[in-house]
């Protein structure tokens, strides 16, 4: 196994104005935000010592998984490799190489944070987007301890005073909505104005219910809202494929495309 090489921080910018929405953080893709999310996702839930870190296929797996996921992905091998080579370049994921195959493991302990429970947090917030914080706290517990609502609050503070965790909706207000601070500015606008009349959460009092009922489809808005997150995505991926082909059709001394 080759020797990792050490991962950096990601610079955190300075503080934007107190009114302006944009994240201090530098924005993910959605692939990025899926990729990372199932990579804490699994280190934290796999029984057995070879399922983590993961192969590429694995990787591409849980990222397409339709449980516990919002939304449902449908990734190609080749779109899953371009973001974690997206991911190592900002010192995020780690290629591991020398075995059989190549795996991948998350650094965010070293760069975001050192606390499991606020990692868990992040990552579900990843894997299913904005939520309420009843059911954030019990989707949560299944990949670290989150008792109650007040203990979700104590892991929420710090993830809130570095801005990796923003609220969409008044804090105190019931059903209160929490996003992770990796949203570009239109997307963190489009989702704040989606959720500031959003319903409370589905959880009462963070507790999950004894029945389930059936999946209920999403609402017009939140299919729209879904729709742009992924347009935003695929305008994303399209300069990029622009610009390699430019950097291709420089180095075979070809004309500019019209």
């Amino acid at each position: 196994m080759s020797a990792d090489a050490p991962s950096q921080p990601q610079p955190q910018p300075a503080p934007a104005a107190a009114q302006s929405p944009a994240p201090n953080w530098e924005p993910l893709a959605p692939v990025e935000r899926r990729i990372l999310g199932v990579l804490v996702e699994k280190q934290k839930t796999s029984k057995t010592a070879d399922a983590y870190p993961l192969t590429l296929n694995a990787l591409q797996t849980g990222c397409n998984q339709k449980s516990n996921r919002e939304p449902v992905m449908d990734l190609d091998e080749i779109e899953v490799e371009e973001g974690v080579e997206a991911l190592q370049r900002r010192g995020l994921v780690t290629r591991i190489t020398g075995g059989r195959v190549d795996r991948f493991r998350h650094e965010l302990y070293h760069v975001w944070t050192s606390a499991g429970p606020e990692l868990a947090v992040l990552a579900e917030l990843f894997l299913r987007g904005p939520q309420t914080k009843g059911d954030l706290r019990v989707r949560a517990a299944r990949m670290a301890p989150i008792e109650s609502l007040e203990a979700l609050e104590e892991v929420l503070k710090p993830l809130l005073d570095r801005r990796l965790v923003v609220y969409l909706t008044e804090p105190d207000r019931r059903g209160a909505v929490v996003a992770h601070g990796f949203h570009t500015p239109d997307e963190f606008a489009r989702l704040k104005a989606h959720h500031s009349h959003a319903p409370v959460s589905a959880v009462p009092g963070g507790e999950p219910p004894a029945v389930r009922s059936a999946p209920v489809a999403p609402a017009p808005d939140e299919r729209l809202t879904a729709a742009l997150v992924e347009i935003d995505a695929l305008k994303t991926r399209v300069a990029a494929l622009e610009a390699q082909l430019a950097d291709v059709r420089k180095q075979l001394d070809l004309p500019a495309a019209g």
